[in-house]
C-alpha cells in the first residue's frame, strides 16, 4: 500500500487552482451584504471581545432582532490566513431562517499558537454569553470547523464558572481537520510550529465529548481523501462517546465552494444549520 503524500492530500490551494477568483467573490459578497444589513439597521460591526485587533466580531441580526436564537461562525485558513470580513454573507442563509449570527476573528498563527486561537474563540462565545445570556451554536469551515469542534467539547465551567456546561451544544463543521498530527511533517508547519505533543493536544478527535452534544461533519465531493477521512473520524470517535454526530459529503463541491450554500436561504446545508441553530436551548 503507498503511503499517503499528506503535502498533495492537505494542499488545497493546489487543488483548487481558481481559489484566488473565489476569495475575491467572497470579499465582494461579504461587502455587499455587510452594507445591505447596514442599511436594514440589523448589523452590529466591529465589537471587541479580545485584546488585540483581529479579536473582533460583526453580528448580524435576523428580523426578530437579538432575541433570536444565536449562532457563531468561525472563518479557515489554516489558521494562518484570511480575515473575518471575508464571510459575512454566511450570516445570510442562518439570517433569513430567524438566527442572530456573529462572525468572529481571532490571531494567525505563527504570531499565536493554535492552543492560543482556541482561547481566543472561546473567549468569543463567553463574550456572547455576557451579552446574550444563551447558549451558541457554532458553525465553521476548515481551520474555523477544527474551532468549532473545540467549542463543542470545551469544559465550559471550567474556564468560565458562570457560564453552563452545554454552552455549545451543538455544532456545524466542514471541511475541518480534528487529528491534526498529520500536519507536523508538511510545509503548513512552518507556521503552525506542532510537535507530536502540542498536535495531540489541540486535535479534538482525541478530547471527550459530552454525551448529547450534536455534531455534523462534512466535506465535499471533491476533496481529498484526508479531508473526507478525518470528517468521517470525528463522527465516529464522538458517536463512540455518546455524541450525536452525522456525517455527509456535498456533491460537486470543493474545499472552497462548500461553504457557500450557507450563504443561500434556500439550501440544504442551510436548511440543516437552521434546524441544529433552533434546537439550541435558550
Amino acid at each position: 500500500m503507498a503511503a499517503i503524500d499528506y503535502e498533495v492530500e492537505y494542499d488545497n490551494r493546489a487543488r483548487v487552482p481558481e481559489h484566488p477568483e473565489i476569495f475575491s467573490r467572497w470579499i465582494g459578497e461579504a461587502e455587499n451584504y455587510r452594507a445591505e444589513t447596514l442599511k436594514a439597521g440589523r448589523a452590529r460591526l466591529g465589537l471587541p471581545f479580545g485584546d488585540t485587533p483581529r479579536q473582533t466580531m460583526d453580528l448580524f441580526l435576523p428580523e426578530a432582532g437579538e432575541a433570536a436564537p444565536l449562532a457563531l461562525f468561525i472563518h479557515g485558513g489554516w489558521w494562518r490566513s484570511l480575515e473575518a470580513s471575508m464571510f459575512s454573507q454566511m450570516a445570510r442563509g442562518l439570517n433569513a431562517g430567524g438566527i442572530a449570527v456573529a462572525v468572529a476573528g481571532y490571531d494567525l498563527c505563527p504570531n499565536v499558537a493554535i492552543a492560543d486561537i482556541i482561547g481566543q474563540v472561546r473567549r468569543a462565545c463567553a463574550f456572547l454569553w455576557q451579552r446574550f445570556e444563551r447558549r451558541i451554536f457554532v458553525c465553521g469551515h476548515s481551520a474555523g470547523a477544527h474551532l468549532a469542534a473545540a467549542m463543542v467539547a470545551t469544559d465550559w465551567p471550567a474556564l468560565y464558572p458562570k457560564a453552563p456546561a452545554d454552552l455549545v451544544p451543538s455544532g456545524y463543521a466542514a471541511s475541518g481537520v480534528y487529528d491534526l498530527l498529520p500536519l507536523i511533517g508538511i510545509s503548513v508547519n512552518q507556521d503552525l510550529r506542532l510537535d507530536a505533543d502540542t498536535a495531540r493536544a489541540v486535535s479534538p478527535l482525541y478530547w471527550p465529548v459530552k454525551p448529547g452534544r450534536i455534531f455534523d461533519a462534512v466535506a465535499g465531493g471533491l476533496e481529498s481523501g484526508e479531508f473526507k477521512r478525518q470528517s468521517q473520524a470525528i463522527v465516529q470517535a464522538w458517536r463512540d462517546a455518546g455524541a450525536q454526530t452525522r456525517y455527509e459529503e456535498i456533491a460537486g463541491a470543493n474545499h472552497f465552494t462548500i461553504i457557500d450554500a450557507l450563504a443561500d436561504p434556500h439550501s440544504t446545508m442551510t436548511a440543516r444549520v437552521v434546524e441544529l441553530a433552533r434546537g439550541v436551548k435558550v
